[in-house]
């Protein structure tokens, strides 16, 4: 049995978490920013950065306290290393990479699109490779074949926005603040789905890929008429979206063949998203697996589990492992048109 420590700073959430090779999660601890950043609507990079380098250390410390263990106890020390923003991916690498010279102990460098991706066989421990992924979070929206540790064939991406910064719009655009995502999720529950007309942007189109940049523009129109509430602007957004996911998964589950359904990322965690997609799940004679909210935003216990899934493999990084601001799990994907490219 192994034990990772893993550390997450890539945003705007501090963390860290202790997890075993037999999926015990030790210790788990996340700090938010979001007071820091909601007057400004959204991240400062800088002031995340410089939050985290304030809270990461003693972050390590309650861990190990919390977990009764010390820094000599851990196997190997997991950390994000991309993407996200460079000057937060740095604070958990190098933190990372000076506990491993201190205590002698590996360093395995995650990918936290990786850490999102096998979170959920932290807690199911019947999900085995392979799977299509639905990965929805602030910065990313992919369909993944999900083949094995560290490897991975895209599907789809977005070609614009990705489905969490299209939240985080819409709800400024409404006046809900940041983050946007839960703001819009409570709004959406006192509205009408159908009462504003909204695109689905590529549905029924066969085109793989997803886009919203139309859909937040739509919503901005919405709101600047005056015509709609905003509860109902908010709950025909959210129907839209979910639509979206819907239509561009069957299509992925169609083309893969792929016999389980796996959500997870950030979005995951809107309730009208997952019980969407389980139904698709159940439509089209899928196993479905979503990881349990908490598990869904950024945390250091997807990243621990993502070290001990390949500490397990002999998969180690020597103390030149990068900070990288893009770092795609596919990166052989085909380019595809708009700003898709990046991921």
């Amino acid at each position: 049995m192994a034990i990772i420590l893993g550390l997450e700073s890539s945003c705007d959430d501090t963390a860290a978490a202790l997890v075993d090779s037999d999926r015990r999660i030790l210790a788990h601890l996340v700090v938010s920013q979001n007071e820091a950043h909601r007057p400004f609507g959204g991240v400062v990079p800088e002031i995340a950065a410089r939050a985290h380098v304030q809270i990461l250390p003693d972050l390590v410390r309650q861990a190990l306290s919390q977990a009764k263990l010390d820094i000599g106890d851990v196997d190997a020390i997991a950390a994000t290393a991309g993407p996200g923003l460079i000057g937060g991916v740095m604070v958990a690498l190098m933190t990372a990479k000076g506990l491993a010279i201190s205590a002698g102990k590996p360093l395995v460098a995650v990918n936290h699109l990786e850490g999102h991706a096998l979170s959920p066989r932290l807690v199911d421990p019947d999900l085995g490779f392979r799977y299509l992924l639905l990965l929805v979070s602030g910065g990313h929206c992919q369909l993944l074949e999900v083949l094995g540790v560290g490897s991975y064939k895209r599907l789809a991406t977005t070609i614009d926005d990705a489905a969490g910064e299209a939240f985080d719009k819409a709800a400024k655009l409404l006046g809900l603040g940041y983050p946007g995502g839960p703001a819009i999720e409570k709004l959406a529950k006192e509205g009408d789905s159908s009462a504003v007309p909204l695109p689905r942007p590529l549905v029924g189109s066969g085109e793989p890929h997803f886009s919203f940049a139309g859909l937040k523009s739509a919503v901005q129109r919405a709101s600047a008429s005056g015509v709609h509430k905003p509860a109902d602007i908010a709950a025909s957004f959210q129907q839209a979206v979910v639509d979206c996911l819907v239509d561009r998964t069957r299509l992925a589950l169609q083309a893969c063949g792929a016999s389980t359904l796996v959500v997870a990322g950030g979005v995951a965690a809107n309730q009208a998203i997952r019980s969407a997609l389980q139904q698709l799940a159940i439509d089209t004679g899928r196993r479905f697996s979503v990881p349990p909210g908490w598990l869904c935003t950024d945390n250091a216990a997807m990243i621990a589990w993502a070290g001990a899934e390949r500490f397990g493999l002999g998969m180690v990084d020597d103390l030149s492992a990068p900070a990288r601001a893009r770092w795609p799990l596919d990166p052989d994907a085909e380019k595809v048109r708009g700003a898709g490219v990046k991921a």
